[in-house]
Order: C-alpha cells, then sequence, then structure tokens
C-alpha cells in the first residue's frame, strides 16, 4: 500500500504564502482592521508562526507595502525594457494602467500604505523608501526634467483614484467630471 506523502513547505514558501495572504487582507481592511489570524487561516499557518515569520501586525503590513512596490518597480522595468524617454514613460503608464485595473488588490494595498502612512512614522517611511524607488528609476530610465516626471507620478495618482471609484481610464460611459479627467489623461498621451 502506497502511503500519501505531503510537500512541506521551506520557511521561504511559507513567508511568500503569507506575504500573498496578507496582501488580501490588509488591502480589503487595512492595518488596523485587518486580523492576523484571518491572515494565518488564509495562509494555511498558525497565528504564532506567523509572528515567528514577521514579529508583528505591523512588521507583517511593511513587508507587504514593500513586496507591492518592488512588484510596480519590476513592472516598470518590465515595461521599459530596451526603451528611454517619452517611449519609456509611455510604456510604464500604459502597464501601469492595466495593473490597477486588473489587480484590485495592489491597488487597494497600494492605497491602505498610503492611508496609513498618515499617522505610523514606519509605515510612512517605508511607503516613501519605495515610492522613492519608483521616481528615482522614472527619472533614470526616462531622462526627463523635474517638471515632466512629477506630472507623470500626479497623472498616476489620478489614475489612481479613478480606479479607486472603477472609473475607467477608457470609460467613456457620460461627460462627467470623472470622464473629462479621464479624458485629460488620455489627451497628455498624444
Amino acid at each position: 500500500m502506497a502511503q500519501a506523502t505531503s510537500t512541506r513547505q521551506t520557511a521561504d514558501e511559507r513567508r511568500v504564502a503569507v506575504l500573498a495572504a496578507a496582501n488580501i487582507e490588509f488591502a480589503l481592511r487595512g492595518l488596523h482592521g485587518a486580523s492576523t489570524d484571518a491572515i494565518a487561516r488564509r495562509a494555511g499557518i498558525s497565528q504564532p508562526y506567523l509572528f515567528r515569520l514577521f514579529g508583528s501586525k505591523k512588521q507583517l503590513f511593511i513587508a507587504v507595502i514593500e513586496d507591492c512596490l518592488a512588484r510596480t518597480l519590476d513592472s516598470f522595468r518590465a515595461a521599459a525594457a530596451g526603451r528611454s524617454g517619452t517611449e519609456a514613460l509611455d510604456a510604464i503608464g500604459k502597464t501601469y494602467a492595466v495593473s490597477i485595473e486588473k489587480d484590485r488588490n495592489m491597488l487597494q494595498g497600494q492605497l491602505q500604505a498610503y492611508a496609513a502612512s498618515v499617522e505610523d512614522a514606519d509605515v510612512r517611511e517605508a511607503t516613501a523608501r519605495g515610492y522613492g524607488r519608483l521616481v528615482d528609476y522614472v527619472e533614470t530610465v526616462s531622462g526627463a526634467d523635474r517638471v515632466t516626471v512629477s506630472r507623470f507620478f500626479a497623472k498616476g495618482m489620478l489614475m489612481n483614484v479613478l480606479a479607486a471609484m472603477q472609473y475607467s481610464i477608457d470609460d467613456d460611459q457620460r461627460d462627467s467630471w470623472a470622464a473629462r479627467l479621464a479624458e485629460g489623461c488620455r489627451d497628455d498621451e498624444s
């Protein structure tokens, strides 16, 4: 008779699973509303083990922020590969627009990070560090001046707000304030 075998996860695999579970819970409920018990259950581990891996709920939240912003940077790099200048900016912008429309957890996670940054210095520092890496990369790959880079990121934040309200930048539903703003974003691309 064959014995059933189980595959044990390594600590790194468990860490990845916890980050994925925490990303969902924190995106939905924020730093203070998310439950470490729910995160542990979603990841298939015990709550004490979650704390052995990350130390505290806030440290886990910060790890999720760092992971989210690192994945965003990776997507920027992939989009801009072999490009520079305006071509790189356009490719990054289009890739980012698609990602926030398709990955609601990424969008919500970023918004939760910004919200928690208002009152928590540690979260603010981690968020600023990750966001700063995005800015540094965009400046380097595009070679653009500060005004252009500032406008690029301002447009990205506007896209976040429109996406959070589930208004697509490509949506032409009606002549509303959202449609006018989205149209302004599209016009800026030409």
